[in-house]
């Protein structure tokens, strides 16, 4: 096992939460490809994306049928301006790479915004720190294991 998932299920067993880590087959490095290959739905995916908020990282776990809308995001949360962090930010912020980033398992805490539309799934998939693993988990245990806010990313 990879020690950025081990560091995942590490994030999650001090939580409480027992969700085992499923390897792919092959790498699901879109939402949709991991949807297709979990047999859920396209909004049962839960996106983690590294932003820079007046320049700090924050992690946003958006619904994969959605899009962070970052005047709006920006706005609710009281930054100046959010944009996609570089490749260097998200590997420095999360110990993870682009297309495996897990809602935990991060060298430090991250401040984490989770997407209200994720609430309306049971279970959610999140990445397990690898472009080939993902992890189940619920509405409230993603809140509990990222200390995350929830949010609307963007406007209704």
């Amino acid at each position: 096992m990879h020690a950025r998932t081990e560091a995942v299920i590490r994030d999650l067993r001090a939580r409480g939460i027992d969700s085992e880590v499923r390897d792919l087959d092959t790498g699901a490095h879109t939402a949709q490809e991991a949807a297709d290959h979990l047999g859920v739905e396209l909004g049962a995916i839960a996106n983690s994306l590294v932003f820079a908020a007046d320049d700090e990282p924050i992690l946003i776990m958006t619904s994969g049928a959605h899009r962070v809308d970052t005047d709006h995001t920006a706005r609710a949360l009281g930054y100046t301006r959010i944009g996609r962090a570089k490749p260097e930010m998200v590997k420095a912020a999360t110990g993870q790479i682009i297309g495996g980033v897990a809602p935990c398992g991060h060298p430090a805490p991250l401040t984490t915004f989770v997407d209200t539309a994720l609430r309306g799934h049971p279970v959610i998939w999140a990445a397990g720190g690898t472009p080939d693993t993902m992890v189940p988990l619920t509405f409230d245990e993603l809140l509990a294991v990222t200390e995350g806010r929830e949010i609307s990313v963007a406007p209704d």
